[in-house]
Protein backbone atom coordinates (compact mmCIF):
# COMPACT_ATOMS: atom_id res chain seq x y z
CA UNK A 1 0.00 0.00 0.00
CA UNK A 2 2.76 2.46 0.65
CA UNK A 3 4.08 1.97 -3.39
CA UNK A 4 0.76 2.79 -4.06
CA UNK A 5 0.20 6.02 -2.29
CA UNK A 6 4.00 6.84 -2.53
CA UNK A 7 3.48 6.80 -6.88
CA UNK A 8 -0.12 8.77 -5.71
CA UNK A 9 1.93 11.62 -3.81
CA UNK A 10 4.16 12.07 -6.80
CA UNK A 11 1.55 11.50 -9.20
CA UNK A 12 -0.50 14.32 -7.43
CA UNK A 13 2.53 16.74 -6.86
CA UNK A 14 3.01 16.64 -11.13
CA UNK A 15 -1.00 17.53 -11.21
CA UNK A 16 -0.37 20.63 -8.99
CA UNK A 17 2.50 21.81 -10.89
CA UNK A 18 -0.22 21.67 -14.32
CA UNK A 19 0.38 18.24 -15.87
CA UNK A 20 -2.58 16.55 -16.93
CA UNK A 21 -1.43 13.21 -17.65
CA UNK A 22 -0.11 10.42 -15.22
CA UNK A 23 3.44 10.23 -17.38
CA UNK A 24 5.04 12.41 -15.00
CA UNK A 25 4.28 10.24 -11.95
CA UNK A 26 4.82 6.75 -13.91
CA UNK A 27 8.56 8.24 -15.01
CA UNK A 28 9.60 9.59 -11.27
CA UNK A 29 9.09 6.39 -10.02
CA UNK A 30 11.97 3.53 -10.04
CA UNK A 31 12.63 2.37 -13.37
CA UNK A 32 12.29 -1.44 -12.23
CA UNK A 33 9.10 -1.24 -11.16
CA UNK A 34 7.40 -1.07 -14.53
CA UNK A 35 4.75 1.14 -13.20
CA UNK A 36 2.66 2.52 -15.97
CA UNK A 37 0.26 5.98 -16.37
CA UNK A 38 -2.72 3.04 -17.05
CA UNK A 39 -1.58 1.83 -13.55
CA UNK A 40 -1.60 4.89 -12.21
CA UNK A 41 -4.99 6.04 -13.51
CA UNK A 42 -6.11 2.47 -12.01
CA UNK A 43 -4.50 2.98 -8.59
CA UNK A 44 -6.16 6.42 -8.41
CA UNK A 45 -9.83 5.26 -8.70
CA UNK A 46 -8.96 2.15 -6.41
CA UNK A 47 -8.14 4.92 -3.83
CA UNK A 48 -10.54 7.35 -4.81
CA UNK A 49 -13.31 4.98 -3.94
CA UNK A 50 -12.10 3.73 -0.69
CA UNK A 51 -11.88 7.17 0.51
CA UNK A 52 -15.50 7.92 -0.73
CA UNK A 53 -16.60 4.87 0.85
CA UNK A 54 -14.90 5.95 4.24
CA UNK A 55 -15.71 9.37 4.50
CA UNK A 56 -18.49 8.88 6.77
CA UNK A 57 -15.95 7.12 9.23
CA UNK A 58 -12.85 9.37 8.98
CA UNK A 59 -14.65 12.71 9.28
CA UNK A 60 -14.26 11.27 12.88
CA UNK A 61 -10.76 11.92 13.15
CA UNK A 62 -9.85 14.37 10.09
CA UNK A 63 -11.08 17.55 9.04
CA UNK A 64 -12.15 16.67 5.37
CA UNK A 65 -14.73 19.85 4.82
CA UNK A 66 -12.03 20.54 2.29
CA UNK A 67 -12.62 17.70 0.28
CA UNK A 68 -14.88 18.34 -2.97
CA UNK A 69 -16.36 15.06 -5.07
CA UNK A 70 -15.39 16.62 -8.43
CA UNK A 71 -14.71 16.01 -12.14
CA UNK A 72 -10.96 16.42 -11.44
CA UNK A 73 -10.06 13.51 -9.58
CA UNK A 74 -6.69 14.81 -8.25
CA UNK A 75 -8.24 17.86 -6.65
CA UNK A 76 -10.66 15.30 -4.47
CA UNK A 77 -7.98 12.68 -3.85
CA UNK A 78 -5.84 15.48 -2.99
CA UNK A 79 -7.81 16.99 -0.64
CA UNK A 80 -7.76 13.73 0.91
CA UNK A 81 -3.87 13.75 1.15
CA UNK A 82 -3.97 17.32 2.94
CA UNK A 83 -6.86 15.82 5.64
CA UNK A 84 -4.89 13.18 6.45
CA UNK A 85 -1.08 15.32 6.05
CA UNK A 86 -0.05 13.08 3.32
CA UNK A 87 2.32 14.94 1.09
CA UNK A 88 4.52 14.19 -1.31
CA UNK A 89 8.56 14.01 -0.12
CA UNK A 90 8.10 14.19 2.81
CA UNK A 91 7.84 11.34 5.43
CA UNK A 92 4.25 10.24 5.13
CA UNK A 93 4.60 6.45 6.42
CA UNK A 94 3.15 7.14 10.00
CA UNK A 95 0.45 9.57 8.82
CA UNK A 96 -0.67 6.36 6.84
CA UNK A 97 -0.48 3.86 9.34
CA UNK A 98 -2.00 6.02 11.63
CA UNK A 99 -4.70 6.53 8.89
CA UNK A 100 -5.40 2.84 8.30
CA UNK A 101 -5.29 2.05 11.47
CA UNK A 102 -7.96 4.56 12.92
CA UNK A 103 -10.01 3.08 9.99
CA UNK A 104 -9.61 -0.33 10.43
CA UNK A 105 -10.60 -0.19 14.52
CA UNK A 106 -13.33 1.67 13.47
CA UNK A 107 -14.81 -0.02 10.81
CA UNK A 108 -14.89 -3.43 10.18
CA UNK A 109 -13.99 -2.85 6.23
CA UNK A 110 -11.08 -2.85 4.01
CA UNK A 111 -10.21 1.06 3.46
CA UNK A 112 -9.28 0.08 -0.44
CA UNK A 113 -10.98 -1.78 -2.49
CA UNK A 114 -13.51 -4.54 -2.63
CA UNK A 115 -13.99 -7.14 0.15
CA UNK A 116 -15.05 -10.18 -1.44
CA UNK A 117 -18.22 -10.60 -0.02
CA UNK A 118 -18.83 -7.46 -2.14
CA UNK A 119 -17.50 -8.86 -5.15
CA UNK A 120 -20.03 -10.14 -8.03
CA UNK A 121 -20.00 -14.64 -8.04
CA UNK A 122 -17.81 -15.81 -10.36
CA UNK A 123 -19.38 -18.14 -13.63
CA UNK A 124 -17.32 -20.98 -15.08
Amino acid sequence: MAAVIGTLLLGYGWWQKGQKGFWGASVEVDPDSLITPYLIVFWLRVIAQGFRRAHHVLKRFYDLSNVRTTNEIWEEVGGYFTAFDLQPRVSWGLPLSSLLHRYSVSSPQFLFGTPSQHRPPCRS
